[in-house]
């Protein structure tokens, strides 16, 4: 009998050791989905001044459960060099101090990126919607993906004495150190051939790449995307799809040298892989065809015009025109798919 008892008090404690394990890996910032309101106030300016050494200091707001805002002290920085030459509102990397975050929301996330619109223009929000959507749409295709979430930011730019304020939509997307410890892997950066990627993975990334119309990437040169390793296999892991033709930006340029004029212009970047592989990843993409274009419509009421919702959902489904057809998906994937 005690025998039995002290099986059962190991089982127990294992158990308990596994739960709390797996609470701990939980991000509490992205457990939620509802969208999280903020307040920030810096000057644009002098974020576009920064660098990956330089930051500015500032407070962040954020409303809780209770509807209460909270704060605390953060430093924050431009990224992305054609985002800083070109938009009015600069992508923002956050540093979080473990100190003062320990009792927020936002515990454990010492870095983080926010995602704000480009230009101050009628459709900004619309666009950052359609961004969100391309992680979104991501998160249903492969495992190994960023988690983000969206938020509604009271900004105020401040100009010197004076001041403006504006009503933005945007979205936060955690650190890639944060995904791979999810995983139990590590961040990979060093450059490694796409072909000695993982393969399954590597195919996902790029018939969603082709999906959402983006050629704006590397993931051997980890251009607009990182590299994981998990279980002895190295992932693409892809992010910043403001260039890709479903959300089609005004400030988007075509890639010419592909034989496109326009993002919208889908161009497969995959390597050669065996056919039955991409055959089996492309019925992987049909079997989430409703799942994927529910998602799409999940979101309809966030878009400020309703003509750019209709614009996304016609460019998603656009896609499995082309892969439920035979032919198409051998002329504009299997034989597209690179071979250097």
């Amino acid at each position: 009998m005690q025998e039995i008892k002290t099986i059962l008090y190991t089982i127990l404690f294992v158990f308990s050791i596994s739960i709390s394990y797996s609470q701990n890996k939980i991000n509490k910032l992205f457990e939620k989905q509802d969208i999280l309101p903020l307040k920030l106030s810096f000057s644009n300016k002098k974020v576009k001044k920064t660098n990956d050494s330089t930051y500015i200091d500032t407070d962040l707001y954020y409303k809780n459960e209770s509807d209460e805002w909270i704060s605390f002290p953060l430093n924050l920085r431009a990224r992305g060099n054609f985002r800083r030459k070109t938009c009015y509102f600069p992508p923002i990397k956050m540093k979080i101090s473990k100190s003062v975050s320990k009792e927020t929301l936002f515990k454990g996330n010492k870095k983080l990126k926010l995602v704000l619109p480009c230009k101050n223009e009628k459709d900004l929000n619309d666009n950052i919607i359609k961004e969100y959507l391309a992680y979104k749409l991501y998160e249903i295709i492969s495992p190994y993906h960023f988690q983000t979430r969206l938020v509604d930011i009271q900004f105020r730019e401040v100009k010197g004495k004076k001041s403006k304020d504006f009503q933005l939509k945007g979205f936060l997307i955690e650190d890639d150190k944060k995904v791979a410890k999810f995983h139990d892997g590590k961040v990979f950066e060093r450059f490694i051939h796409p072909l000695a990627m993982d393969a399954d993975t590597s195919v996902q990334n790029a018939l969603f790449q082709f999906m959402i119309g983006n050629t704006d990437f590397s993931v051997a040169y980890q251009h607009n995307g990182k590299l994981l390793y998990i279980d002895k296999m190295i992932l693409p892991l892809p992010y910043d799809f403001d260039m890709s033709g479903l959300v089609n930006a005004s400030y988007s340029v075509a890639n010419e040298t592909l034989g496109i004029t326009s993002v919208t212009q889908r161009v497969y970047r995959g390597f050669k892989r065996d056919e039955s592989l991409m055959q089996k990843i492309r019925q992987q993409f049909l079997d989430k065809k409703s799942e994927i274009i529910d998602t799409v419509k999940s979101l309809e009421k966030e878009f400020d015009i309703s003509k750019e919702y209709d614009q996304a959902l016609s460019y998603i489904e656009s896609f499995f025109t082309i892969i439920e057809s035979d032919v198409n998906f051998k002329s504009k994937v299997l034989m597209k798919a690179r071979t250097k």
